[in-house]
């Protein structure tokens, strides 16, 4: 089989087609129109990620809070595949959550993970007070997310004045450095705010040390210009008072829009981008983190990232929220890479023929699967062609013997659904026995190799 010699667009593709093409490149086979007048980079400078998936994530009313075992394997798989920050919990919510928040620090500490704590807070020195404490006692440096509602109608809803809101946030914010943590202040609805409140409530963040200003879009409201307003508002407000401060980007996906958002936030310059892993969250739920990462490294941005255990993660969650995982869902859906149509199998098979690996896994597919940990798979169905069952039989070791390959093709034609492993075996068996009856003599063995797979 072909090897890929480079994932980026243009750079050789090295070929075994036997045809004396030998090395070529990736742009000989696509034509990419994603990066035509790209004359840089995505971002503007190295992008962090923030998983939320344990604390914004878990507040769906759909999801089942995971075990403290399963919350640790979550973070341990997040410090794998190299995300920087994960929200391990609001402990200002009660004991539950102060000992879910000191386990998992304690062990991000004891051992030695890359991926740094944060939790959320309100704008509440009763929140920031426990987080200060669980530091103190950890020896562990905790970043405070103090959030508080920024939008007229939040205020209007909660009476509040926009002199009360700057000073719980200076209180807050306060605290947090005065116990030596790192302090982000996340301007809920920062999407539907105005912008002189949102001037005056990042200036006073600033002002009383907060180190990062974390923009949302709490309700899904924003489409992609909106976004790269709001951005380019913000930076001006922090360059303008010369202050190194980053700029956190934070998305919901009631419109559809989390990842695209989530993309444009970056290219805006938002440096920390914010998500759930499989999109979990409140009403539809947050921006996809898994969703994020694959695009931001099809795109050339991660450079060369391992994120072959994403899938795991992807499943882990799935199972510890009980959510399940839709079987359309990208590139970690059932059927992300499972044909029936006979045409597209056709052609991921000739591709697997001329010996180009790399070929194949693209001549159907937007994304790679092998660089997702997943593969190509081609099934029987009603819309299948011969070279459908002729492959699925050579998966599996079994000889596709002319024969056999017309009884399983036509029993496909005669149903409405793609066959199960268990109905294609089935209907191997049924074959085997009508020709043992039609032809005189010992009946045709039926062997099975050391997997127990029949031959």
């Amino acid at each position: 089989m072909g090897e890929v010699a480079g994932e980026v667009a243009g750079e050789k593709v090295a070929t075994a087609t036997g045809d004396g093409q030998g090395d070529a490149r990736e742009d000989d086979f696509i034509y990419d129109w994603n990066s035509v007048e790209k004359v840089a980079p995505l971002s503007r400078g190295r992008i962090t990620f923030f998983d939320e998936t344990l604390r914004d994530g878990i507040q769906s009313p759909s999801v089942t809070d995971p075990k403290i075992e399963d919350k640790l394997a979550i973070v341990l798989l997040l410090d794998r595949i190299g995300v920087d920050h994960v929200d391990i919990g609001l402990p200002g919510a009660g004991q539950r959550a102060v000992e879910d928040v000191t386990f998992l620090a304690r062990e991000i500490r004891d051992r030695k993970l890359r991926i740094k704590p944060a939790c959320a807070a309100r704008t509440h020195v009763n929140d920031i007070r426990p987080i200060v404490e669980i530091s103190q006692k950890l020896g562990v440096a905790i970043e405070v997310m103090a959030f508080v509602g920024s939008s007229p109608i939040r205020f209007y809803a909660e009476d509040w004045s926009l002199a009360l809101i700057l000073q719980r946030s200076a209180e807050a914010i306060d605290l947090a450095v005065s116990g030596g943590l790192p302090c982000t202040y996340v301007t809920e609805d920062t999407t539907r705010s105005r912008p002189e409140v949102l001037a005056a409530l990042f200036r006073n963040a600033i002002e009383h040390g907060a180190e990062r200003l974390c923009l949302c879009d709490t309700v899904g409201h924003a489409t992609p210009d909106g976004i790269s307003n709001l951005i380019r508002f913000t930076r001006a407000i922090v360059h303008g008072m010369g202050a190194r401060v980053g700029i956190d980007w934070h998305g919901h996906n009631d419109r559809g829009l989390g990842l695209s958002n989530s993309i444009q936030a970056i290219e805006a310059g938002a440096d920390r981008c914010h998500g759930t892993v499989l999109g979990v969250g409140e009403r539809v739920g947050n921006a996809a983190l898994d969703q994020i990462l694959i695009n931001l490294a099809l795109l050339g941005e991660l450079g060369d990232r391992d994120l072959t255990s994403l899938g795991e993660l992807v499943q882990l969650t799935s199972r510890a929220t009980h959510v399940a995982i839709p079987h359309n869902y990208p590139v970690f859906g059932s059927d992300a890479f499972r044909t029936a149509t006979g045409v597209h199998a056709a052609a991921i098979i000739k591709a697997e023929k001329k010996g180009h690996a790399w070929l194949a896994d693209r001549i159907y597919s937007g994304v790679p699967a092998g660089r997702f940990g997943r593969e190509q798979e081609i099934e029987v169905g009603f819309m299948s062609g011969e070279s459908n069952v002729v492959y699925w039989l050579q998966k599996r070791n079994i000889a596709p013997e002319p024969g056999l390959v017309k009884f399983l093709f036509a029993h496909a034609k005669q149903n409405d659904h793609l066959l199960r492993e268990s109905e294609l075996r089935a209907a191997i068996e049924e074959y085997r026995g009508v020709v043992s009856q039609a032809v005189p003599g010992p009946s045709p063995q039926t062997t099975a190799d050391t997997n127990g797979q029949v031959r």
